[in-house]
């Protein structure tokens, strides 16, 4: 049986958006969406977010990066 936040973000090898959101990004990365904005804001954490219309956004080539997932679909 899924966990609620197992049906609610799709596993990440089928992400097709450029950005998720940050409860998205923690879950991947399984941290609490508060280090996130903490990484954001000290600008520390290994992936960096962006800005898009004023909400963070973490690229989701950065966070397949951080799984390994990236070096795997370039090879």
């Amino acid at each position: 049986m899924r966990s609620p936040s197992q049906a609610k973000f799709p596993a990440l090898e089928t992400v097709t958006c450029p950005a998720v959101s940050t409860q998205a990004a923690a879950y991947y990365l399984c941290r609490a969406p508060k280090t996130l904005q903490n990484w954001a804001s000290n600008s520390t954490g290994p992936i960096r977010p962006v800005r898009i219309n004023g909400r963070l956004a973490w690229p989701v080539s950065e966070i397949r990066r951080a799984h390994g997932l990236q070096q795997e679909a370039q090879q």
